[in-house]
């Protein structure tokens, strides 16, 4: 939930979603439509899918145990080097090695001053060298914390003015979700009566449409759209 996500509006949906998924067994069972709808108001639903997928992997590969080594977990959808670190770092307290925003707002306060672009790469080395080795989740935590107050205080870190995300509002992040919502609202939908509660162009919701299928949310029949 937190990938790309304020923490104040994860934390809104995270004690009703594991209320009603509180295993791994139980989110891997349930019908998709049932992940997506606990999941409305968070966004990125790529994340949903990938996480019932996960928990799928994770009953079938390890009777239900999230697997604690890095390596492994890149092995789920959607979980790449630094969330497999982190996962292991907040979940097992294993001193491995990441950055996120709040963690690279540390860094870039402390250590880079000159205005140029600096990358993950070249914090890294600095993560590792600091990392307390002993109680990796606390030290992170304390990151989190500072990395979050130091934002909030300033508008530019070790001269790099904050990042604004691109405008969801017209864009085709917001047209998904707006297409998901209605397909979820009723068992199926048809594409054309879709398109004219869309109140957009015919074209560009037939190419959403089209991604959506090919990332396993929905399936079309006949023109006829129902969750998969």
């Amino acid at each position: 939930m937190l990938q790309q996500t304020q923490t104040s509006r994860a934390v809104q949906h995270y004690s009703e979603f594991v209320s009603t998924f509180p295993s791994l067994f139980v989110l891997a069972g349930v019908p998709l439509r049932d992940v997506l709808r606990a999941w409305q108001g968070l966004g990125y639903n790529r994340r949903a899918l990938a996480l019932q997928r996960t928990a799928q992997q994770v009953v079938v590969e390890f009777a239900g145990q999230l697997p604690s080594d890095p390596e492994v977990l890149q092995r789920f959808p959607g979980i790449g080097p630094y969330t497999a670190a982190a996962i292991a770092a907040i979940a097992f307290n294993k001193p491995t090695v990441f950055v996120e925003t709040n963690i690279r707002t540390v860094f870039l306060y402390y250590f880079f001053e000159k205005p140029e672009k600096i990358t993950d790469r070249e914090i890294v080395p600095l993560v590792k060298a600091t990392l307390l080795k002993e109680n990796a989740r606390e030290w992170y935590y304390a990151l989190f914390d500072y990395g979050a107050m130091l934002k909030r205080k300033r508008t530019t870190i070790g001269g790099m003015t904050r990042r604004r995300q691109a405008a969801f509002r017209g864009s085709n992040r917001e047209m998904r979700g707006r297409i998901l919502r209605l397909v979820l609202t009723r068992d199926s939908i048809a594409e054309q009566e879709l398109a004219g509660l869309l109140t957009v162009d015919n074209e560009r919701v037939r190419k959403i449409i089209a991604q959506l299928q090919e990332e396993g949310f929905i399936d079309s029949v006949d023109g006829v759209l129902r969750i998969q």
